[in-house]
C-alpha cells in the first residue's frame, strides 16, 4: 500500500486502544495515516499515542484545524484515499446513517467523497438492537463497507457479537479497499458455507461435520477480486471475511430460502455441508430416556436439495453454479455422477476420509470436475484453494 493514505477516525469505545496496532500495521506497509479522535475516544487512547505511531498530527476539534476559514475539515475529509472508522460505536453509526454532523469526526464523514469502511464495536445488546441493525443496513445500501463485529467475550462480561474485528482483519479489509478494482467488480456471487443443524428436539440435532473454513475462504477470495458476495452460513465458530454480506441460518430449509432471496447472482458456490435428512416431526420438548433405555424412533425425511434446486431454476439461475462433493471413496466416480445429477456446471470434489485431515483442517486437496473433464489440484492451504477457485470463476464470468 505504498503511497496510499488512510484517514482513521477513532470513536469512543473500550476497543479504541486497538487503533494503535492498526496504525502500526498500516505504517509498516508504507501507508500514510492521519487520525481523527472523537472527544469520547480521547478517554481511552491519547492523541499523543496515535501521533507517535502515525507520525502525523492527530485532529480532535472541528475548530482547531488550521485555516478553518478555508474549510479545513473539507480538505481533511478528501485528503485520503480511504476513510476508516475503527472502532465505530453505535452512536457514531447512528450519526452516519442519519447525516448528523456535530463534531469533527462526523463532519468529516459527511463531507467526504472517498470510500468509507467502518468496524463496529459495542455491547452485544446494542449491536443486536433493531435500530443499530437498521442503521448498518442503511450504510451498506449507500456503499459503505462493514467489517465485523466478531463474536466473543467483551469488557462488559457479556458474550456475543459486538467485539471489534482484530487489527489484522481490519488491515486486510483496508488492503482490499485500496487495491485496484478486481476482475469481479460489478458481479454478484452467492456462497454457502458451514454445516446445517436439523433439530431432533430443542437440545439435539443432526448435522454434517464442517468448520466452514473452506466456504468462508472462498467468500473472502471472491470479495478480494471485487465481487459483491452474499455469504449464507450455517453455524460456525469463525467471523465472516471482510466485505461480504453475511446471512446466518440453522437448517437446510432456511439456507435454501436465504439463497433464493439472494438471487439474482452471476455465480453461486455451494460449499456448505448440508444435512441430507431431517427429523419429520422434531419434538417441542426435550426427549427423555425411557426406563428401558430404548432410543426413540426418529422418522427421517429428505432435506431440500439446494444445489439441484438452484441449478434447475429458469431465468434467475446463475450463469455459473458450483457444487462441492465431499467423499470418502470412489471420489472421481461419485463427483462426475453428482455433476450429472445436480445439473450444475462444476463440482469441487475432495476426499474427506479421516486420514486426510481435510475435514476441519487448514489444507485441502480438490479436483475440479467439469463437462470437459477433471483437473487434479495439488494439496494446498484452504486459502490457496479459495484464491485459485475465485480466479477460475472470474475467468468464467468475464
Amino acid at each position: 500500500m505504498n503511497g496510499k493514505s488512510v484517514l482513521l477516525i477513532v470513536t469512543g469505545g473500550v476497543a479504541a486502544f486497538k487503533a494503535i496496532e492498526l496504525v502500526r500495521l498500516l505504517r509498516k506497509s508504507q501507508c500514510s495515516v492521519t487520525c481523527v479522535l472523537t472527544g469520547a475516544a480521547g478517554r481511552f487512547v491519547t492523541p499523543l499515542s496515535l501521533q507517535a505511531v502515525s507520525e502525523n498530527k492527530v485532529y480532535t476539534d472541528l475548530f482547531s484545524l488550521s485555516d478553518e476559514s478555508e474549510m479545513g475539515h473539507i480538505q481533511l475529509s478528501r485528503s485520503a484515499d480511504l476513510l476508516v472508522v475503527a472502532p465505530a460505536t453505535a452512536n457514531f453509526l447512528a450519526k452516519m446513517a442519519n447525516g448528523i454532523a456535530d463534531d469533527l469526526a462526523s463532519t468529516v464523514v459527511l463531507a467526504t467523497d472517498k470510500p468509507v469502511l467502518v468496524a463496529p464495536a459495542m455491547n452485544v445488546r446494542m449491536w443486536l438492537h433493531a435500530a443499530t441493525q437498521a442503521n448498518v443496513a442503511r450504510l451498506q445500501q449507500r456503499g459503505i463497507a462493514v467489517i465485523g463485529p466478531n463474536e466473543g467475550a467483551m469488557a462488559c462480561n457479556e458474550v456475543g457479537p459486538g467485539r471489534l474485528a482484530e487489527p489484522h482483519e481490519i488491515f486486510a479489509a483496508i488492503q482490499s479497499a485500496l487495491t485496484a478494482p478486481g476482475p469481479l467488480v460489478g458481479k454478484h456471487v452467492l456462497v454457502t458455507s458451514g454445516p446445517t443443524h436439523e433439530p431432533i428436539d430443542p437440545v439435539r440435532y443432526i448435522a454434517n461435520r464442517s468448520s466452514g473454513r473452506q466456504g468462508h475462504a472462498i467468500a473472502g477470495a471472491l470479495a478480494a477480486l471485487g465481487a459483491r458476495v452474499t455469504l449464507v452460513s450455517g453455524p460456525v465458530n469463525m467471523p465472516p471475511p471482510a466485505g461480504v454480506d453475511l446471512h446466518k441460518v440453522e437448517t437446510a430449509a432456511e439456507m435454501l430460502a436465504a439463497c433464493q432471496s439472494a438471487l439474482p447472482a452471476d455465480a453461486a458456490v455451494f460449499a456448505a455441508a448440508v444435512a441430507d435428512w431431517r427429523v419429520a416431526n422434531a419434538a417441542d420438548l426435550k426427549l427423555k430416556k425411557t426406563p428401558d433405555g430404548a432410543p426413540p424412533a426418529l422418522a427421517l425425511v429428505p432435506n431440500p436439495d439446494i444445489l439441484a434446486t438452484i441449478s434447475a431454476m429458469g431465468p434467475e439461475r446463475p450463469r455459473l453454479v458450483v457444487g462441492f462433493a465431499a467423499e470418502t471413496h470412489d471420489l472421481r466416480v461419485h463427483a462426475q455422477d453428482k455433476l450429472r445429477r445436480k445439473g450444475c456446471d462444476w463440482i469441487v470434489a475432495n476426499d474427506v476420509s479421516p486420514s486426510t485431515g481435510i475435514m476441519g483442517g487448514l489444507e485441502n486437496e480438490v479436483h475440479l470436475v467439469t463437462a470437459a473433464g477433471i483437473e487434479d489440484w495439488p494439496r494446498l492451504s484452504k486459502d490457496e484453494v479459495a484464491a485459485r477457485l475465485a480466479h477460475r470463476i472470474a475467468e468464467a464470468l468475464i
